[in-house]
């Protein structure tokens, strides 16, 4: 603990240096041995590249890379997984002693007695202590990993140990090579039908295997990097090697080692081939000496970084000259400044720790001032890897107030792949742009799985999320130059498609959009969608907008079709209905589409009464323990009860839906899509929870008059106040806070953030 002179000496430097002191907690999550067996993977990450924790600390976890995907034939893409770079393992046996290697011992308290492992999320550290025990050798372990924010291709991991005994203690290094997966299904072929027989005849099933394995596991497995070259230096205590993922990128990694000087070492064996390669060394230890190495890894693939191990090599040996302690010193500076924009909650801590986490896998999983989109679980290998709406619409707008940057790169990945999408609506017949429903994160093609082609042709409202996206951004900041150069070619080509894809119905003096499915995907091949239709007109008046703007002539038609486009309604108007068709609301989204029209970036505009009688037709008959299963639905349901004037208690009712409802994952507060433990890190879920916070309970509007607050703000019974700290908007820096008056009721203030002070 520090000494009041010296805590006081870091206010005083945070303050100097413009970085708030530290005002709520929630950042820091552990796990004991008895939380091992529902032990959930947490992430390491910094955009570029994502590492799966494990309970050691020592192991050899799945890595992935930004764009490295997995081509084989006949398969979808596929994120491809890195070999191991994370392994350190520990053996206090003496030399030719097959036994007592750490990695090996059951993780119990026989071998593991005062295991604690903690996420920071504050840092983006791992660090994991325990005793190992193996026979009548105790040593004291103590293991730190991080991804570097900093210097984007580098990971390091340092395990520091101190010995109650001397004589001599081995360490293996290794780079794992991982074999490829058994079996691979040619998903890009196979029917529904012929899925589920190829499933059987391997005994498979899509069934999940808990703690941590999706129910999709058996198609969701990781892409494959050949490995072609690799080679080691004993005297540089270096390992490095080349590969390829299948049918795609070179990759390259190189390791290098820094031992203890004051301990004697020589190394023992170099073992290196495509199968395997790691440096193993002994040390001389000393009863009660602290001893520490450390592994420092430099990861990169075609397009970024070096292709080759020689480059990586020398930046892994650059990061060995600048010592542990300098780069965690970067690591943390780096995510101080990164939690400059941050949600603080005063009355809930656990809300408040749900919000910490959720903001956090978003930031180690996007990328400023790029053009990468996040897929549903980031790098990671639910759907794929594949760009979904999930990124435009769910991840996007959680991160635009406070992380510009980051959702600027989302927008970029669709202008970066306009050609392919407006290739794609040609090859449709139509015009303009016609994105895919499940993107290659990496090039922008189509990768939607055969069994699933009918979404990719007919699930479009994909589109106009794109759209709006773009909009929202250009509302955001006001940067016109930005708009012409990047989002009006996006928003037109949107435009384009809307027009050459809807259907005038003479006989009714109107448009439809027909054949479609349902962002209620139990519903396909429907007449008239609501969301997709509303969807639609926003995307049109959009680009009406945006043209006018630019001071360019728009075409007549997106403001005519915008106006004519059927949005189905109950008779008399009291609220809308799912679809144009007499079929029920569907399973999904409880209601059908009907709640997704609370999404903030939609922002539809309802009458009071509309709005009130949509509510309580397509959310308030909701089964509630249902949508707390379920992590996609939170966000609308919230967002809905602010703008029906439901209040604080009904919003704060389906918070807590979400944060009990099963879907965060221990011990890091990992969300997954369903409580069934679907797939995880699901950021879709974690961008609604945010959206909630941010838009949802605020009423805050992104709209041409500003941030405008559009619905009275509420707060959940039990919470004091929630603030939105440095909020960036059209180049302004302030605070949103809600907090409780006198009389009882919640107030909205917009504080500059120089003015601001700490909750």
């Amino acid at each position: 603990m520090k000494r009041p002179a010296a805590l006081l000496c870091t206010l005083l430097l945070a303050a100097a240096a413009g970085v708030p002191a530290l005002a709520h907690g929630g950042f820091k999550l552990s796990v004991g041995l008895d939380g091992v067996p529902s032990y959930f993977p947490g992430v390491l990450g910094n955009g570029y590249l994502a590492t799966l924790t494990a309970p050691r600390g020592t192991d050899a976890t799945q890595t992935y890379m930004v764009g490295l995907m997995d081509r084989t034939k006949g398969d979808i893409a596929r994120p491809a997984c890195l070999p191991g770079w994370n392994a350190i393992d520990f053996n206090a046996a003496p030399a030719g002693d097959p036994r007592g290697w750490l990695d090996r011992a059951a993780l119990g308290p026989g071998h593991f007695p005062g295991y604690r492992q903690t996420l920071d999320l504050h840092d983006a550290t791992l660090t994991t202590r325990y005793r190992y025990v193996e026979g009548a050798r105790t040593t004291a372990i103590r293991v730190v990993s991080f991804v570097s924010q900093r210097q984007p291709h580098l990971a390091v991991s340092r395990l520091t140990f101190t010995p109650q005994y001397s004589g001599e203690v081995r360490l293996s290094f290794p780079l794992s090579i991982w074999k490829e997966h058994t079996p691979r299904f040619a998903l890009a072929r196979l029917s529904g039908p012929q899925v589920q027989r190829a499933l059987a005849a391997h005994g498979l099933a899509l069934t999940p295997h808990p703690p941590a394995t999706a129910d999709r596991a058996a198609l969701w497995y990781p892409g494959y990097v050949a490995v072609a070259r690799t080679g080691a230096s004993a005297r540089e205590h270096a390992l490095w090697l080349e590969g390829r993922a299948a049918n795609s990128l070179a990759v390259a990694m190189a390791a290098v080692v820094a031992l203890p000087k004051s301990a004697p070492s020589r190394v023992l064996v170099v073992r290196h081939g495509v199968g395997h390669l790691a440096l193993e060394v002994s040390l001389r230890v000393e009863r009660g000496r602290t001893y520490s190495v450390t592994k420092y890894v430099v990861m990169s693939r075609s397009g970024w970084g070096g292709n080759v191990a020689t480059s990586d090599l020398r930046a892994a040996r650059a990061a060995r000259a600048q010592g542990f302690a300098r780069l965690l010193a970067q690591q943390r500076q780096a995510w101080r400044a990164l939690w400059r924009p941050d949600i603080g909650i005063a009355g809930d801590a656990r809300a408040q720790q749900v919000a910490h986490a959720a903001l956090y896998y978003l930031l180690v999983s996007t990328t400023p001032d790029t053009g990468w989109a996040v897929g549903p679980c980031g790098l990671t290998t639910c759907y794929a890897g594949h760009v979904f709406w999930d990124s435009d619409t769910w991840v996007y707008p959680a991160l635009l107030l406070l992380h510009p940057r980051r959702a600027r790169s989302l927008l970029t990945f669709r202008e970066r792949t306009l050609a392919r999408a407006e290739a794609r609506a040609r090859a449709n017949g139509y015009a303009g742009a016609m994105y895919p429903w499940e993107s290659d994160p990496y090039n922008g093609t189509d990768q939607t799985p055969y069994s699933a082609h009918v979404l990719s042709l007919s699930e479009i409202h994909v589109n106009s999320e794109i759209a709006i996206a773009q909009w929202q951004y250009y509302l955001a900041t006001l940067d016109r130059r930005w708009l012409r150069v990047h989002g009006w070619p996006v928003i037109r080509a949107v435009a384009r498609f809307w027009t050459s894809r809807v259907t005038w119905n003479a006989r009714r003096h109107r448009y439809d959009i027909l054949h479609v499915t349902s962002v209620a995907e139990s519903e396909a091949n429907i007449p008239d969608d609501t969301y997709t239709n509303l969807g639609a007109a926003a995307a049109l008046r959009i680009a009406d907008h945006a043209a006018r703007v630019l001071g360019l002539r728009p075409d007549p038609r997106w403001r005519r079709i915008a106006r004519g486009l059927y949005i189905p309604m109950a008779p008399g108007g009291t609220h809308y209905l799912p679809f144009g068709t007499a079929k029920p609301g569907g399973k999904n989204f409880g209601a059908g589409p009907l709640p997704l029209l609370f999404l903030p970036a939609l922002d539809v505009r309802m009458p009071a009464a509309l709005r009130r009688g949509t509510y309580d037709y397509a959310v308030r008959a909701a089964a509630p323990a249902r949508i707390g299963r379920f992590s996609m639905g939170i966000m609308p349901w919230v967002s809905g009860a602010v703008e029906a004037g439901e209040g604080g208690a009904a919003a704060g009712r389906w918070l807590q839906l979400f944060i009990t409802g099963g879907t965060l994952k221990p011990p890091y507060d990992v969300q997954t899509e369903t409580a069934a433990n679907e797939v995880g890190p699901f950021l879709t879920g974690s961008g609604g929870y945010l959206q909630s916070l941010i838009y949802g309970l605020t009423g805050l509007r992104i709209r041409a008059a500003g941030l405008v607050d559009a619905y009275p703000p509420v707060l959940p019974p039990s919470w004091r106040s929630l603030r939105l700290e440095n909020v960036a908007f059209r180049g302004r820096r302030f605070d949103v806070v809600l907090e409780r008056t006198a009389a009882g009721g919640v107030r909205l203030r917009k504080i500059p953030t120089h003015a601001a002070r700490p909750h």
